[in-house]
């Protein structure tokens, strides 16, 4: 029984043996038969669309990283971008110089731009590409100091010697990408220092860009057979026949959008201001206190993003602060209209790219409303001083109502609802209507009508 058991086990181990030869010859003539396109991996396809910051720079560098998990044949970065931030702009370059999946850049569609810092990361790319009726340059790095012309060196003031600074930093930096990808630095330095632009065939003609192509698909087939630096080394593309998969931004990206969009930012910071002081005046009522603490704290982390000048911040929040106070130590409206000119003054200076500044608008809308808060209030504090006296003597003196009770020139009346003892000088009888002369702690002094 056991020799039978045995010669089973044996059996059966050469029959799973084989069948494993079997599944292994069956996965490599799969492999074998199945089609070039099957092979040539993805090209992924980002989207870059809009300013240049934070949220945009985090959302390309997780597709890179993404891309390169996937062994992705191409990445593809569609460019429309007016510019934006220099940090954000080099957060996108250094990612990549380092990635190991080659990046193409391509403006379009037609009618795109490749701006200011937009021009930097075609100048970075593996292989640069524009569709027809696409532009790029005007590559002076406009946010820090306008389009103010660099000065000759024997005239420089100090304004003028950190311009020259940012201007010859940008032109090496431009410089060294051309010379990395072997395209034009003569005219990239002109981008940064005279704001020149091409239009797409200029583009080509002058080698800036190495292709002109209508659609991402005819990119990819035109790139195929190329070699171009990546991550150090040469490599050739094998872009034909690749499968596009578009790169949507997650939740997280559009979260990130939206919290550095700086007319969003501040819009969160005034209601979140304007919620915790309603709570601070009308306790009890918790919705307006929390969702100001949510604003709050998501406007703190937006302005953690960005570039942000604290004295502009703690200007605006001060004249906040004072004309909240208002509401506590009424001041006639002097805390209004300071914490009014102090909120103005901060709000302009709290973004320092004037590039990332909310719009006029806003701001002026910002304004008014504490302008109004302003003529609310001081409205408020002179209506109420016309008011008259409803507590207290002087509330008391002058008053008017009736004996209750009365003997030997001592007595009770009514006045105002209330009853009183009280004394007169002259006699007075039940029902007779007395006016309210003066008080003498709990008795009035009275006199008859």
């Amino acid at each position: 029984m056991l020799r039978a058991n045995g010669v089973l086990l044996r059996h059966g181990m050469a029959a799973v043996r084989l069948l494993e030869r079997a599944l292994a010859a069956l996965v490599v003539c799969l492999v074998l038969l199945a089609p070039a396109a099957a092979c040539a991996g993805e090209a992924c396809v980002v989207a870059l669309d809009g300013p240049i910051g934070p949220a945009t720079a985090d959302y390309v560098v997780r597709s890179l990283e993404a891309a390169e998990a996937a062994q992705a044949a191409a990445v593809v970065l569609r460019l429309d971008t007016p510019g934006g931030l220099d940090s954000a702009m080099r957060d996108i370059i250094r990612a990549m110089l380092t990635s190991p999946v080659p990046v193409l850049a391509y403006v379009a569609p037609g009618g795109a731009r490749a701006a200011s810092a937009g021009t930097y990361i075609v100048y970075a790319s593996a292989l640069a590409a524009m569709a027809p009726g696409t532009n790029l340059g005007a590559a002076t790095p406009v946010a820090l100091f306008g389009d103010t012309p660099i000065p000759d060196a024997a005239h420089q003031t100090t304004g003028d010697a950190e311009r020259a600074k940012v201007t010859n930093d940008a032109t090496a930096y431009i410089r060294g990408l051309a010379a990395l990808h072997g395209r034009n630095a003569d005219w990239a330095e002109r981008a940064v220092r005279e704001a020149a632009s091409l239009p797409y065939d200029v583009a080509l003609r002058e080698h800036v860009v190495e292709l002109t192509a209508a659609s991402v698909a005819d990119l990819l087939a035109a790139a195929d057979g190329r070699t171009v630096l990546v991550a150090g080394r040469q490599m050739q593309l094998a872009t034909r026949g690749a499968v596009l998969r578009e790169v949507v931004p997650d939740w997280r990206d559009r979260l990130l959008g939206v919290l550095t969009n700086p007319s969003i930012l501040y819009l969160l910071l005034l209601a979140g201001l304007a919620g915790v002081a309603f709570e601070l005046t009308h306790p009890g009522i918790f919705a307006p206190g929390v969702l100001g603490a949510i604003c709050l704290l998501l406007g703190g982390y937006g302005l953690n993003l960005l570039p942000i000048d604290y004295a502009g911040v703690a200007l605006a929040l001060l004249g906040l602060g004072l004309i909240i106070a208002e509401a506590f130590v009424p001041a006639f409206g002097a805390f209004v209209l300071g914490g009014s000119a102090a909120f103005l003054i901060g709000s302009l200076m709290m973004f320092r790219d004037p590039g990332l500044q909310p719009p006029g608008m806003v701001v002026d809308l910002a304004a008014l409303g504490a302008v109004a808060i302003f003529g609310l209030v001081l409205g408020e504090l002179l209506r109420l001083r016309r008011r008259p006296v409803v507590s207290g003597d002087a509330a008391l003196l002058g008053a008017c109502g009736r004996v209750i009770a009365w003997h030997a020139g001592a007595g009770r009346v009514q006045v105002g609802g209330e009853y009183w003892h009280a004394r007169a000088v002259r006699t007075l009888a039940v029902g007779d209507a007395v006016r309210v002369i003066a008080r003498d702690g709990l008795s009035l002094l009275v006199e008859a009508q």
